[in-house]
């Protein structure tokens, strides 16, 4: 299971939008040099965002994005469904049923239509639980932790930098 860099930039964009006051946003090429990344990579993740309802873009000279809902109620599953979708990660090919039928053999009764896959219930079980750990986390949860964490200095750099931008 691998989930794509654009969550991680994602992430780390809306922390950086957390404390955009109501009536201003940050400019994508402000977002993209402060993170290192290209301006057209990471209009492709805000953009999927904005799709969802978590950012918003302003257009004009002082346009950019800021955030369409409240830190706390913005959890990392909404980030991960916004950029990956809702697919299962797990793919179920009824391998079983599909060996059984090639060799005429009995069906496989764990994996015929009628009933679920064993090991498909598993893994969408599994996947489940993901889902309601990532549920249990936002945005405001992650910018505590990284208040917690991170050198003051580091925190104090990053809100220089985007004050300097507006």
């Amino acid at each position: 299971m691998k989930y794509s860099v654009m969550v991680e930039y994602a992430l780390h964009s809306l922390v950086y939008l957390i404390d955009v006051p109501k009536n201003e946003s940050i400019g994508i090429k402000d977002l993209s040099e402060f993170q290192g990344l290209s301006e057209t990579y990471l209009s492709k993740v805000l953009g999927k965002l904005s799709k969802e309802g978590i950012v918003s873009s302003v257009s004009g000279v002082k346009g950019g994005y800021r955030l369409n809902r409240k830190p706390e109620d913005i959890t990392f599953w909404d980030v991960v469904r916004a950029v990956e979708g809702e697919d299962p990660i797990f793919q179920c090919k009824n391998i079983k049923a599909n060996f059984a039928y090639q060799n005429k053999k009995q069906k496989c009764e764990s994996c015929s239509s009628q009933s679920n896959c064993t090991i498909n219930s598993v893994m969408l079980e599994a996947e489940e639980h993901m889902r309601n750990y990532l549920r249990s986390k936002t945005i405001a949860w992650l910018e505590e932790e990284l208040l917690r964490t991170l050198p003051k200095e580091q925190i104090e750099e990053a809100k220089n930098f985007f004050e300097k931008t507006n």
